[in-house]
């Protein structure tokens, strides 16, 4: 098996068991006791880090939320500030 294949290979597997819920870490010491190398293992998580990030969408700002207290004629109502806050 060549190399690309191989880490190809390690790389879905990491895919498949984090969709299942394992944890990074969990899964890196099952395939180093499955006997995969620690470095091959940690060059299969940066990559399939690496797919994860390209495939995370681009996250836009965030909508500014306003309230607004409506009437029953669907009219906005201007709440008047207290005498107290003025000062």
């Amino acid at each position: 098996m060549r190399e690309e294949e191989y880490m190809q290979k390690l790389v879905d597997y990491i895919g498949r068991n984090v969709k299942k819920g394992y944890t990074m870490e969990s899964l890196r010491w099952a395939l180093v006791g499955q006997g995969y190398s620690r470095t091959s293992v940690e060059k299969a998580i940066e990559e399939f880090n690496r797919e994860l990030a390209r495939q995370a969408p681009v996250l836009k700002e965030k909508p500014i939320i306003k309230y607004e207290i409506m009437d029953e004629n669907n009219n906005p109502i201007e709440i008047a500030i207290s005498w107290w806050k003025k000062f």
